[in-house]
């Protein structure tokens, strides 16, 4: 880095660095609701006493996938307040613009709408928290750039090979590419760099003269085999990279010596874990560009709550501590307390002198108990801390050392054991648990069609995305291709020869890795649109039954309905949760089980139709039973049976039909004019339009209906 003239503005970006912002997180907590939005404004607020050119945030900028309206409407607030005004943007942009935001409806940068009156523009790229999901691969950040607050940039859909194209800058005599690159399962990226499937395009007209800025958002530090980014992977060409996933501050630019570039960690701008990293003092960056020279300065953020944590190993006492002391857990109780106490009065000391920092700081003594002491009660002792403290419940947390043999080439020295704490071991996902699952089970029970890692990506996608089809697509789909590929291969109807063609094919896939990741990406593209398609349904659903609803609350008066079914109807429309309408006739029977009649059961029968709600609450077993049983060596129809009647049938699959609505609204009618004590049993248990297992179970009605006749 070489020095900037500071005073030469014409020439110079200012642009000011942040990263995981996590805008929402612990939004419900009393005490540390706030923090995110706080600290928001006050980056905000740095920018623009800076005047800076723009603003550039390394992703995660909202922590969850889905932020909730509040979160969505502090954001959209801060945006607005210091991002739009009437000062003139200094820079230009010089690439395809339509390139850069291929994926935005409005395939320019906000500066530039003639709609919108930008003073100080925000660019983007997506963490791993917020984002793109979904049908039509959205995310939080499309919503600020629909509505002009923000520019995303860095997105890519494609697993097989990705261009990074950068976005031109030019201030003056400066010129900047901007690279960008949203989060990416990190073993995925890590076989798309050995494989030479990243390719970051370069200028055509003096490439040399551009300064090279790339942001990247991924695992730096080393979690596993594959599941992190060296920086040996990136391109030397790049003057300065700015890291964002990693919490901990390290935003003084550090020189790579093998690709002698800088790479530049923000950190996080909130504490979201009580782990050492996070007790690192929080930093925004101002980095100035002048040419090829750049300056780096640190901005210490004021609203961040203070986090204090220490470390106490027991069996470095034994002057203190005696584990066969009777009275040796009060002793301990009462030097944690000191420890505490110690951590407090530092914590109010730096308050003293930064009056917008939160009162109650965030306080963590991890207490290794390691040689046959006993741990105290945390929730007796968090009490006396509650007014005190952010995390009174967080405050101890007590660990015990695993002792790990270390292993030697030549012999094995049972005498050296390695010693590491329990909170520090490798972090399983859900992949390697399906894998090992799969891998180590009985023959009877191990997959016969699917592969462990196709299943394991399913189920990853059914738990952190909530894709509640993603593994019954999955098997659809596979099976689909396995009955095409016997077709093509024109297959023996022999349960010898199926078997072992099916073998061959999974095998082939297995080894084939590109293909299978284009399966799984097949396999969820068709769980998301399935997904639109159950909404629209719903939503269609709901309106016909609110028409329905109306006409008859009008047009129908003389067959006695009462009022409070028609105002039932509306707050089903305002709650707008397709057939969970509502209405307090049919609350009052549900609740008083004798109180109701058969006209009104049957009167609220003709009223709500049962829609076909897909399940919210589907766990992972419930998703694998609602498949059809997958033919295995032990059903009762063998692989020669089954397959031959798919090589037979053309159609793969058989349509699911639903039963009308009317059918079932007859049925019930009918049934509910049966008697009154059948009426009263429906009304208790079928037609509890409160009860979250009717919104989950649409077809719960019908089997009621069935059981009562």
């Amino acid at each position: 880095m070489s020095a900037i003239n500071s005073q030469n503005d014409e020439d110079t970006f200012k642009i000011l660095i942040a990263t995981d912002i996590h805008l929402g997180y612990l939004e419900k907590d009393p005490v540390r609701g706030n923090d995110t939005f706080v600290t928001l404004n006050e980056i905000l607020g740095h920018a623009q006493k800076n005047e800076v050119d723009f603003i550039l945030l390394g992703g995660d900028l909202f922590h969850e996938n889905k932020p909730s309206r509040k979160t969505v409407h502090s954001c959209l607030e801060s945006l607005r307040k210091y991002c739009m005004g009437d000062r003139p943007v200094q820079f230009e942009i010089l690439s395809d613009q339509a390139v850069n935001f291929h994926y935005s409806k409005f395939p320019w940068v906000n500066y530039q709408d003639e709609n919108l009156n930008i003073s100080m523009p925000i660019f983007s790229i997506h963490g791993n928290h917020d984002d793109p999901t979904g049908a039509d691969a959205l995310c939080a950040l499309d919503i600020l750039s629909c509505a002009g607050l923000l520019n995303h940039f860095g997105r890519s859909a494609s697993v097989e090979k990705i261009d990074i194209s950068p976005i031109l800058l030019r201030k003056g005599r400066t010129k900047i590419a901007l690279y960008g690159l949203g989060a990416i399962p990190d073993e995925r990226l890590y076989r798309m760099f050995v494989n030479k499937q990243i390719t970051m395009l370069r200028p055509k007209e003096d490439e040399d003269s551009w300064f090279n800025l790339f942001v990247i958002h991924q695992n730096r530090s080393k979690h596993g085999a594959t599941n992190y980014i060296p920086e040996q992977f990136l391109d030397d060409f790049i003057n300065l990279v700015v890291w964002g996933h990693e919490h901990e501050c390290k935003i003084a630019p550090s020189q790579n010596e093998q690709q002698r570039f800088y790479v530049s960690q923000p950190g996080s701008s909130v504490v979201t874990s009580l782990s050492p990293g996070e007790a690192v003092k929080k930093h925004i960056g101002l980095l100035h560009v002048e040419g090829k020279k750049m300056k780096m300065q640190k901005i210490a953020l004021e609203t961040v709550r203070t986090f204090h944590m220490e470390d106490i190993v027991l069996a470095d006492h034994p002057d203190l501590f005696n584990p066969d002391n009777p009275k040796v857990t009060q002793a301990i109780q009462a030097f944690c307390m000191e420890k505490v106490e110690l951590m407090l009065d530092n914590a109010e000391r730096e308050r003293l002198g930064n009056p917008r920092q939160p009162e109650k700081p965030l306080i963590r003594l991890r207490v290794d108990y390691t040689g046959g002491f006993e741990p105290f009660s945390v929730h007796r002792f968090s009490q006396k801390y509650v007014d005190r403290v952010a995390n009174p419940k967080d405050i101890i947390h007590f660990f015990r050392h695993r002792e790990q043999k270390e292993k030697d080439d030549s012999d094995l020295n049972f005498g050296k054991l390695v010693s590491r704490p329990a909170s520090e071991g490798m972090t399983l996902r859900v992949e390697d648990l399906v894998k090992q699952y799969f891998q180590t089970a009985e023959k009877k029970v191990q997959l016969s069609l699917l592969t462990e890692r196709g299943m394991g990506e399913a189920v990853q996608e059914f738990v952190d995305k909530e894709e509640k089809d993603a593994i019954e697509e999955l098997v659809k789909f596979q099976l689909e291709k396995t009955q095409r590929f016997l077709k093509e291969r024109r297959t023996d109807a022999e349960e010898e020869k199926i078997d072992e063609e099916v073998r061959k094919f999974r095998e082939s896939r297995k080894k084939n890795t590109e293909e299978e990741d284009e399966e799984v990406r097949e396999a969820m593209t068709r769980a998301r649109a399935h997904r639109s398609e159950d909404t629209v349904l719903v939503a269609a659903s709901s309106d016909e039954e609110l028409m329905d609803t109306g006409m008859k609350g009008t047009g129908d008066s003389d067959d006695g309905l009462p009022a409070t079914l028609s105002r039932g109807s509306g707050r089903a429309r305002g709650r707008a949760r397709g057939a969970r309408g509502q209405n307090s006739a049919a609350r009052g029977s549900s609740r008083r089980g004798r109180g109701s009649t058969s006209q009104e059961t049957a009167t609220s029968s003709r009223t709500y139709k049962p829609v076909s709600v897909p399940a919210k609450n589907k766990s992972v077993m419930d998703a694998f039973r609602s498949l059809k049983p997958a033919p295995t060596l032990n059903s009762s129809k063998s692989y020669s049976e089954f397959f031959q009647e798919a090589i037979d049938d053309d159609s793969d699959l058989e349509d699911i039909s639903i039963v009308p609505s009317s059918k079932v609204n007859q049925r019930l009618s009918t049934t509910s004019s049966r008697s009154k004590t059948g009426s009263q049993s429906q009304t208790s248990r079928g037609v509890d339009f409160e009860s979250d297992e009717d919104e989950s179970d649409p077809f719960k009605i019908t089997a009621t209906s069935r059981r009562t006749k």
